[in-house]
């Protein structure tokens, strides 16, 4: 897979693994996004093999400094960052209720570019773990300094794919979604060459069956009861929308050079089985383990070589049932969308996500019905034209289209407030 964006390093020689008593030194790690969904769960992982890993900084929006202040308390890191400058009071007053007479205080970085200054910071990983197009700076910052990059942060890669892929070297980012995470580990098991399809899994979220015309007078809540993961509610609602799924079709476009024909979709209910390959010769590889995103962070972190226990493993002396069903396009049209403007390339994936995630916040402040949220992402879409293209892609042509598309989306759903603003 040598021609990919992430292709798999070969395995660890069983016999060189990772051993804390032979004085191996930990990997420092920067974690941004630490007080959210997946970096809280990187820190528990971290915690958990303190030999193995040490955070040297964390970054956060600013919202929950008293769980900053205690991450960064438990971790020793050196800095701590917040996006929001107003939160720096509250975040030195918690710094200093969690830490003791003596103890030195961490550095203080606030601002938009605060998670982008620590991503070329010195350190050996930097997972990102922040929500949103946002992180798209960080992760620039970070392959541009030679760090490995641990991708939770779909979204740099979708609106910035080219100028991801101008600066990624191979192998230098692992990424961490599930989904991406099981093709990276299945790829492992042959050449490009030998890839006739890759199968992305989805659960199908809490509205899975339901027809288009049923979907009609869905609540937030009833958009927020994910049936087998535990996330923020922007990811939540779009797993709902199936956004989600659509958005990691182009991710693995990007990721493995696989065209999107060759990209399928199929509704899993159970969440066991992350996502497969399917190779020329009929075979197909799974990766399977319960639903928990220690395991796809673990193998961010920890690649070529896997840390033990990282997760729940299945018992297997339980009966237990795994389905897959076709997806329904009709009542799901994001995947297809998102293949259509995935295709387009250029700055049609940012004007895709930015409209998103105006017309979730929409939802969720009950502006907008739930078809409501795709029905106006695809106008925005349409309305978008032909996208800036290929090498002549720059930041601020992403930049300059989101912020047409976050404008439209409002000027649509009768809103005012953007989806970052909210974050």
């Amino acid at each position: 897979m040598t021609d990919s964006l992430a292709h798999p390093a070969p395995l660890a020689d069983p016999h060189l693994v990772y051993d804390p008593l032979a004085g191996d030194a930990p990997k420092d790690v920067v974690v941004l996004g630490s007080t959210g969904s997946i970096g809280t769960q990187a820190i528990d992982l971290v915690l958990r093999h303190p030999g193995r890993f040490r955070v040297t900084a964390l970054s956060a929006n600013g919202g929950r400094v008293a769980l900053l202040a205690e991450q960064a308390h438990r971790l020793r890191v050196r800095t701590v960052a917040v996006a929001r400058e107003d939160a720096v009071p509250a975040l030195r007053e918690a710094l200093a209720a969690e830490y003791g007479p003596g103890e030195p205080l961490p550095e203080i970085l606030a601002g938009p570019d605060a998670a982008t200054q620590l991503a070329a910071s010195a350190c050996h990983t930097v997972l990102n773990g922040i929500t949103g197009s946002i992180g798209l700076a960080p992760t620039l910052a970070a392959l541009e300094a030679g760090r490995t990059l641990a991708l939770a942060n779909k979204e740099s890669l979708i609106v910035g794919g080219p100028l991801v892929k101008a600066l990624a070297k191979p192998g230098q980012i692992i990424p961490v979604d599930s989904e991406h995470a099981a093709l990276f580990q299945a790829l492992a098991c042959g050449t490009r060459a030998d890839v006739r399809k890759l199968v992305v899994t989805a659960s199908g979220g809490p509205f899975r069956g339901r027809t288009k015309d049923e979907l009609a007078n869905v609540t937030v809540e009833d958009a927020l009861a994910h049936p087998t993961w535990a996330m923020g509610p922007v990811i939540t609602i779009n797993s709902a929308t199936l956004v989600n799924k659509g958005l990691e079709v182009i991710e693995a476009h990007l990721l493995y050079d696989i065209p999107f024909d060759r990209i399928e979709v199929v509704v899993h209910p159970q969440s066991y089985v992350h996502s497969m390959v399917e190779f020329t010769d009929g075979s197909t590889i799974a990766q399977a383990t319960p639903p928990d995103m220690r395991g796809p962070i673990a193998i961010g972190l920890g690649w070529p070589e896997r840390v033990a226990d990282a997760a729940p493993a299945f018992d297997w002396s339980k009966a237990s049932t795994w389905e897959f069903f076709p997806l329904d396009n009709e009542a799901f049209p994001s995947v297809n969308l998102a293949r259509h403007v995935g295709r387009l390339a250029g700055t049609a994936p940012a004007v895709f996500n930015a409209a998103n995630e105006e017309c979730v916040e929409a939802f969720r402040s009950g502006a907008l019905p739930f078809n409501g949220i795709m029905e106006t992402v695809t106008r925005v879409v349409e309305e978008h034209g032909t996208p800036a293209q290929g090498t002549s892609l720059t930041v601020s042509d992403v930049l300059e289209a989101e912020t047409w598309a976050r404008a439209r989306a409002r000027e649509l759903t009768g809103t005012t407030a953007t989806a970052e603003a909210r974050a």
